[in-house]
């Protein structure tokens, strides 16, 4: 059935997330009754979001046009591309997913934990094509910091549309090099509209080769006398391999700590993605037979994670590893956007324990983007040549940003899209516009409960973590309307108790106030009208007296 926002000849593309943030990636483009999805990702929480999980897309337009689904491609195996799977899976029908490589082993090991949870998994590779009623859909190799990154062409009836995936350009990498001739030949065949990585669209020139990150690694562990301890995306297989070179060459064996990380080496070293000779990786409970000068510690924790290796060393919990002199940390990665304070707060613990920490800067290339700098998003732009553009995968500062090169690139400014997430853009030859909203919104993951926890359970949650939570509790006779005892204050997180007698008993004092009006009126006591005055009474001298608004819980019993 044809989609009511665009006409028959136009391609719909939208993003339910990935637009305005960096994660949860998840782009649609539809014509006819061809409708497929790219990427499948999700999003790590911010201090903001207290106690969530992940943040997945809401897949109500999905649910509600399942049937015009024709599979689900995915870029490449990072988790803010793939993390989503199981959660969809569990709502949407998805006729066959799409992946190549390394992504289709990580990806088959997600669903392993997800019981249940079964898809059918076709493996592609560049040369790959497949057909469908509306649409064609081929690929070209792209470089990443995880091996097996693609971008992806779908050809329709009115046009090719084209979503690079993340991408760099490294002219030295560790892995394959793109396919820069096949990209040429896909502009000059025709381009209708470029969706096109903006991460790093504000970065002046190139990002730097992982070949000099190699290097650079190598150097340092031959000068490094007792341990290292180095962290890094669990996802970044090029860099785990770099660390196990450098490891080996310097006569040091590799204790792995983090279940993602070590998920990722066992399943990289499975299809030969990661390469070590045998004895090369040992268990943490043989880490104390082996020299300091002969240890490296891989862990994950790079982005500040409370719950991972990295912080829970620095903070003096890890079971099995505790700082000692002479221990060197390595931070081989760069703080996505709003990690930098938890990655702050990581190093200051390490310092504060005594460990010296490298970090990248200009005297120590430990990391290198796998996104492309601005030079590099010029160079897809230029490859291109795109009759529309739209920049994907960023902040919106990013986006604005790569709308700009787009400009000085030779797309007119009017044929460039910044768009938010629900947005539909309507593309053909003739022109583009933006015809509506399909229905985005965030969606929280908390354990086991999947869209259960709102935005108001955010808000409860954040203003207990700011000002606590005052609990009155109380017991109504009903039938003589009377209060049988002294209200019970109870205070969590707000006051101590001991120290402020007198505030416990004026609040006991508007408590029986409150209630006493209440009791004094006809035959039937309104407990919900009597509960909302308390909070409001009992608020508002609160803010008085200490300028802070705890959570107000009133408990009445009546017998």
């Amino acid at each position: 059935m044809q989609n009511p926002l665009f006409q028959r000849t136009e391609v719909g593309i939208f993003a339910l997330g990935g637009l305005g943030e960096v994660g949860k990636n998840m782009y649609c483009v539809e014509y006819g009754d061809d409708l497929i999805i790219i990427d499948s990702g999700l999003l790590f929480p911010d201090e903001y979001l207290m106690g969530i999980d992940y943040v997945i897309p809401d897949y109500t337009y999905l649910i509600e046009n399942q049937d015009k689904i024709r599979g689900l491609f995915l870029t490449h195996g990072h988790e803010d591309h793939i993390g989503g799977i199981p959660f969809l899976l569990k709502q949407v029908r998805i006729p066959a997913i799409y992946a190549s490589g390394l992504a289709v082993g990580l990806i088959k090991k997600k669903l392993e934990e997800h019981r249940g949870v079964n898809a059918k998994i076709i493996e592609y590779v560049e040369s790959s094509v497949f057909r469908f009623a509306f649409m064609e859909i081929g690929f070209f190799r792209t470089n990443h910091s995880i091996p097996d990154s693609f971008g992806i062409t779908i050809k329709t009836p009115s046009g090719t549309i084209v979503h690079t995936g993340d991408f760099k350009f490294d002219f030295t990498p560790t892995f394959l090099d793109a396919n820069y001739q096949k990209m040429a030949r896909i502009g000059e065949q025709g381009v209708l509209c470029l969706l096109s990585d903006s991460t790093n669209a504000e970065l002046e020139d190139f990002t730097a080769s992982e070949r000099v990150v190699a290097q650079t690694i190598h150097d340092l562990f031959k000068k490094i006398e007792g341990r290292v301890i180095i962290s890094t995306f669990a996802s970044n297989v090029h860099r785990i391999q770099q660390i196990v070179d450098a490891s080996v060459q310097t006569n040091r064996k590799v204790a792995v700590f983090g279940r993602s990380m070590e998920s990722t080496i066992e399943v990289g070293t499975e299809m030969k993605y990661i390469k070590a000779p045998e004895g090369t990786f040992i268990f943490g409970r043989s880490m104390s037979s082996i020299n300091r000068r002969n240890l490296t510690i891989l862990c994950t924790g790079s982005q500040g994670e409370p719950l991972s290796a990295l912080t829970r060393i620095a903070s003096g919990s890890h079971k099995q590893i505790s700082l000692i002199p002479g221990d060197t940390v390595v931070l081989s990665a760069s703080p996505i956007p709003g990690n930098q304070e938890s990655v702050n707060k990581t190093i200051n613990l390490l310092y504060k324990n005594g460990a010296t920490v490298i970090t990248q800067s200009p005297f120590a290339d430990v990391h290198a983007s796998g996104h492309g700098g601005q030079n590099e998003l010029k160079l897809m732009l230029k490859l291109m040549k795109p009759k529309f553009f739209m920049p994907i995968h960023g902040e919106y500062r990013m986006l604005m940003k790569h709308a700009e090169l787009g400009s000085d690139c030779g797309v007119p400014k009017a044929n460039i899209f910044i768009m938010d997430n629900g947005d539909v853009l309507a593309v053909s030859p003739e022109g583009a516009h933006i015809v509506g909203k399909v229905h985005a919104a965030d969606v929280y993951v908390d354990g086991a409960a999947i869209g259960e926890i709102g935005s108001q359970v955010i808000k409860d949650r954040r203003e207990l973590s700011e000002d606590g939570l005052l609990s009155v509790v109380m017991t109504i006779n009903q039938d003589r309307k009377e209060v049988i005892c002294v209200p019970t204050v109870i205070s969590k997180g707000f006051i101590f108790m001991k120290d402020n007698d007198q505030m416990v008993k004026k609040l006991q004092e508007l408590a029986l106030d409150v209630t006493d009006r209440y009791l004094a009126v006809g035959k039937k006591i309104n407990i919900g009208g009597m509960k909302s005055d308390l909070v409001k009474t009992l608020g508002k001298y609160l803010q008085d007296k200490t300028n802070r608004t705890p959570m107000i819980m009133p408990v009445i019993m009546v017998l």
